[in-house]
């Protein structure tokens, strides 16, 4: 049992025995969409409360099976992160179906639960092990991205009009939404991406004379062989055919070697 994985699971237990249904806190802290603006807050901490056992059951349980490996792969923080945004995101999603696609009335219908986030676990997992195998109510095995397309397309189906309940099923599907958004967003500013923009954003876009001032820089004498190789090719298409000529990687290699230069 992973760090964060392991206080949410205490914190949604406690929440049930402390702010379940009937309570003040539940009222408090539950989300009811025309009650947004006056209750902001409501928008994180509905993720923590649940209508009962069996509700908290199902979603704990989710948790608990996908939660720690994806915990160690991002970190406590990038998890914590990416289950808050996809419960967010769920919100957010569920609000907007309501208030383009139902009568009036339902943007005073509440809701909690866990579920948009571990949807969004759900979704991290399926991204890193898509191959990996569960059992399906402790029955049917299935790899973990069936799993995760049949959920979306349950929800799409219930949420339009399959299924007759009171579960939010478009805040699944926001759920799944606010993960994919978390490991873009995580992706972008990874350091690897990050060097990769800062190298080749620049290069790519060079002129002529700019190219020339950062290739008059480089020693071949300083290079690794198989880099002197490399320059020296490069040299020789230069003379033949021009700075036009080179490619995308080419122009990196010229940036790269000339302005460490």
């Amino acid at each position: 049992m992973t760090r964060v994985v392991g206080q949410l699971l205490l914190l949604n237990v406690i929440a049930l025995l402390f702010a379940g249904p009937g309570t003040p806190l539940f009222s408090e802290f539950q989300l009811v969409p025309v009650q947004i603006f006056q209750k902001p807050w409501t928008l994180i901490t509905y993720q923590f409360l649940h209508g009962g056992t069996g509700h908290l059951f199902f979603n704990m349980i989710g948790l608990f099976f996908f939660g720690p490996r994806l915990e160690v792969r991002l970190g406590s923080r990038g998890f914590i992160t990416m289950y808050l945004t996809s419960g967010l995101v769920a919100a957010i999603v569920h609000m907007a179906y309501t208030a383009l696609n139902a009568s009036a009335g339902g943007l005073y219908v509440p809701m909690v639960g866990a579920s948009g986030a571990v949807f969004g676990v759900f979704f991290a997992y399926a991204r890193f092990w898509p191959r990996d195998k569960i059992l399906v109510w402790f029955v049917i095995p299935m790899q973990v991205r069936f799993f995760v397309g049949a959920l979306t397309l349950l929800s799409l189906w219930s949420g339009l009009g399959g299924v007759q309940d009171n579960v939010a099923h478009f805040a699944h599907l926001g759920g799944f939404l606010g993960g994919w958004l978390y490991l873009r967003w995580a992706e972008w500013r990874s350091p690897a991406k990050q060097f990769q923009r800062k190298v080749q954003s620049p290069a790519v876009s060079m002129n002529e004379s700019d190219l020339t001032a950062i290739w008059s820089k480089i020693d071949p004498a300083t290079l690794h062989p198989v880099n002197r190789d490399e320059y020296e090719r490069i040299s020789e298409k230069v003379r033949s055919l021009g700075w036009s000529a080179l490619t995308d990687r080419e122009r990196i290699f010229v940036n790269r070697f000339g302005s460490s230069s």
